[in-house]
């Protein structure tokens, strides 16, 4: 089978607004959760968020362009861009052929959705805005990358809530893989802060309220968590197969070689550990690697009571009671960006195996019976990372794992 390896990173999100500034601000655990400014929120009960910050749509594309792009969309083509000059590839018109795009998302254009809906129920507007249909729909983002870069190979958006972008990577994977594309542009992107997006999930009753202070409100694995806290952004991976990447010179941050996608088929929005368990089994399996050569898992853990448990339990069934694994969430730092989160996961886990340094679990207070693995709380930890696993579990009981490896690391050695 062809091997398929990351050689580009683009993102955008509210730890950071390119991968450099992102990165350091994950190290050194900073939160970018704050009160929320891209709407009103007096009427809200929960009035905190992690928004992008110093976001200027005019920096990055004309007037006129916007009329055609909602927010989340924006977001992707600016991660888009960051991946593609960060890998150096400039596609022929022959590469271009068998060059995709694949974008994950769980709300498409929420922004221009609730935009919409007020002008239609509260002010009784008789016309649409007449890019409605092209801004909310969500292979927006998928088909603009495309367009913006020349993508003629295979382009997919997949919707699968919160596991949307790690199946968008996961499908690019195999689509390279298997021989379908030689070179991919995979992620997510999200821009779920609205005013009905919020009252929505405010009514699940499973967000942060903050209590006064908003950095510290998602506190992933500890005993005090109170939930998550909505995000946005985008986080977009230049794919390439192994021999292409090679053949023109191209750095290689890791290799992607293990895929695990399952379902819980329990319940709409309380998880199995079963699933979860499964999904990282068959990352192992397609990777060929055993438990105890994956040094860390960058965990979904949203900081729900009943995630971050059943993700401990789920890890345990797969590494052992006391593995010698690091497992962190950085939801505690840029949120939970729904479709977009895996991507921007998958992001810091790459980085932690480039860099050799493993973002911490931030706002880690009290420790849980329950979740009792080793969180590296509030400290970033320098180790070497051979091989990771990234997370991304969804309502519904969708699970979806990857699997990333130093190109060199191969059967529980280097060579």
């Amino acid at each position: 089978m062809r091997r398929v390896v990351v050689t580009g990173l683009g993102v955008i999100s509210a730890v950071g607004n390119t991968v450099d500034d992102f990165f350091r601000g994950l190290v050194a655990g900073e939160s970018g959760i704050g009160y929320i400014t891209l709407i009103d929120n007096s009427n809200l009960t929960v009035k905190i968020a992690a928004e992008v910050k110093h976001y200027d749509p005019n920096q990055h594309f004309p007037p006129k362009r916007q009329d055609y792009l909602d927010r989340f969309a924006q977001f992707a083509i600016v991660a888009a861009t960051q991946a593609l000059k960060d890998s150096g590839f400039s596609p022929s018109e022959e590469e271009k052929l068998r060059f995709g795009a694949s974008v994950g998302t769980g709300m498409g254009g929420a922004e221009t959705l609730d935009i919409g809906f007020k002008q239609l129920y509260r002010d009784n507007a008789q016309r649409m805005h007449p890019f409605t249909i092209p801004k909310l729909m969500h292979n927006a983002a998928a088909s603009h990358i495309s367009m913006e870069f020349g993508c003629k190979g295979p382009s997919l958006s997949i919707t699968t809530a919160c596991s949307s972008a790690a199946n968008a990577i996961g499908e690019a994977f195999r689509l390279i893989k298997y021989g379908q594309a030689d070179s991919i542009l995979a992620g997510g992107a999200e821009a779920p802060i609205s005013y009905g997006m919020l009252r929505a999930w405010e009514a699940m009753r499973v967000m942060a309220l903050g209590n006064g202070n908003p950095k510290r409100a998602c506190r992933p694995f500890s005993r005090d968590r109170e939930g998550l806290v909505l995000g946005e952004g985008a986080g977009i991976l230049l794919l390439e197969e192994y021999e292409h990447a090679k053949a023109r010179g191209a750095r290689i941050y890791a290799e992607l070689c293990g895929y695990g996608m399952t379902s819980d088929a329990d319940h709409l929005t309380h998880p199995t550990s079963e699933g979860p368990a499964r999904a990282m089994r068959l990352a192992l399996e397609e990777a060929k690697l055993n438990p105890e050569e994956i040094d860390y898992i960058n965990a979904h853990g949203t900081a729900t009571l009943t995630n971050d448990s059943n993700e401990t339990r789920a890890i345990k069934a797969v590494f052992g009671n006391k593995p010698n694994i690091v497992v962190t969430s950085t939801k505690s730092m840029h949120g939970h960006a729904m479709g977009a989160t895996g991507a921007i996961e998958l992001i810091a886990t790459v980085l932690a195996i480039h860099r050799s340094l493993i973002p911490p679990t931030a706002n880690y207070t009290v420790p849980d019976p329950e979740c009792d693995l080793d969180y590296s709380p509030n400290q970033a930890r320098e180790r070497v990372v051979n091989a990771a696993l990234s997370n991304s579990f969804a309502f519904g009981g969708l699970n979806a794992v990857l699997l990333v490896k130093k190109t060199e690391f191969a059967a529980g050695r280097a060579s």
